[in-house]
């Protein structure tokens, strides 16, 4: 475990080397590193909001406790060391999708694709675009497809 925060709502985050953990009384919730997309902090509020991969966000209310600043800190190194490599792209129609090259909790590289809403990956000029973005990230990580 790296660090710890109790959370306005009762919960707990915890993080580790390779996973979030969140915490309360029904049990342990645990989401890999990889599985964050990002995370924006909002001082005044202390309210971290997690961007998951999938689009959706989760809300964490830090407490005051002297542990949050460094709960925020660890939990954006954690995110940023996942992160091999990335590369944003600007499909036709103006667009946008990120191709990343991610560590998982085991050390195995793989790719992301994490597009605006409305994407079609099924379109042949979309999947060309994102085919060659995935071809850069692996090869500026000395990976072959």
């Amino acid at each position: 475990m790296l660090t710890t925060v109790e959370l306005t709502d009762g919960r707990w985050a915890v993080a580790t080397r390779t996973s979030l953990h969140l915490v309360d009384e029904a049990g342990d919730v645990h989401h890999t590193w990889s599985d964050v997309d990002r995370g924006s902090l909002e001082a005044q509020s202390r309210v971290l909001t997690v961007h998951w991969v999938d689009g959706t966000t989760s809300s964490l209310p830090l407490s005051s406790d002297r542990n949050a600043p460094r709960f925020a800190q660890v939990f954006r190194e954690r995110v940023q060391q996942s992160v091999v490599h990335d590369r944003q792209v600007t499909l036709p129609g103006g667009r946008l999708v990120r191709v990343a090259l991610r560590r998982g909790p085991a050390g195995r590289l793989f790719t992301q694709v994490l597009g605006d809403e409305g994407v079609d990956l099924d379109d042949p000029a979309v999947a060309s675009a994102v085919d060659a973005a995935e071809d850069q990230v692996r090869e500026a990580a000395g990976l072959l497809r």
